[in-house]
């Protein structure tokens, strides 16, 4: 059995929280730049003690309406194809239950009895909506590797496509935690359901340049 060692577990970001400066309007409050939505925080705000990048099975889509930022949000399907590119944070399970509190639109405070449960089995859900899913996606360090996502798979809902701000977001935190190029990162998001067909490669390979040079 997989037990929460010392109170520490990794969160794996997919999406936008590949960017450091993201996540830390979770730990510490307030509103991102380009953003339509204000955190309250969480409990315990210091930065996570370490981060490492990685890449998963599995692939990220897009789908729904982000409040936050307009257009589809990042969701991660594990039966996908492929390999999904992600960040772990070393976090306190108080973190990760106030982060993935505040991603649900549930005021955080509250410990989260779920993580427990995904950390042993590999899956929980708290309800039906956005990031309710909890999931553990591997281990690392005797620790476990928690995301959240939607219940569904990709292949049950309609695909939407990003926010340019969102979408930049996400090169930058790809560019930040993996030291990809500009090239890399657009062959990677260009390829994402909800993204192809919908953007043009150069139109994404213009928006990675100019995410980069911020």
């Amino acid at each position: 059995m997989l037990v929460l060692t010392g109170q520490l577990l990794w969160y794996v970001a997919y999406g936008s929280n590949l960017h450091a400066a993201r996540l830390d309007w979770y730990l510490r409050g307030g509103r991102p730049p380009g953003g339509l939505r204000t955190y309250p925080g969480c409990r315990d705000c210091r930065p996570p003690r370490r981060t490492e990048p990685g890449l998963i099975p599995g692939g990220v889509y897009f789908a729904g309406e982000s409040r936050a930022w307009t257009g589809g949000m990042a969701f991660y399907d594990p039966e996908l194809p492929g390999r999904a590119a992600v960040r772990g944070y070393l976090v306190t399970v108080e973190q990760f239950a106030d982060v993935a509190a505040q991603e649900m639109y549930r005021p955080p405070g509250t410990d989260l009895d779920l993580i427990r449960v995904a950390a042993e089995t590999g899956r929980a859900t708290l309800g039906p909506g956005r990031y309710e899913t909890l999931l553990r996606v591997g281990t690392r360090d005797g620790l476990p590797m928690l995301t959240f996502t939607a219940p569904h798979r990709a292949s049950e809902v309609d695909w939407a496509s990003p926010a340019p701000v969102y979408l930049g977001m996400l090169a930058r935190g790809l560019r930040e935690a993996h030291g990809w190029d500009v090239a890399t990162i657009t062959g990677y998001l260009a390829a994402r359901p909800g993204v192809a067909g919908r953007w043009s490669r150069s139109q994404v390979r213009r928006l990675v340049a100019e995410a980069s040079h911020r």
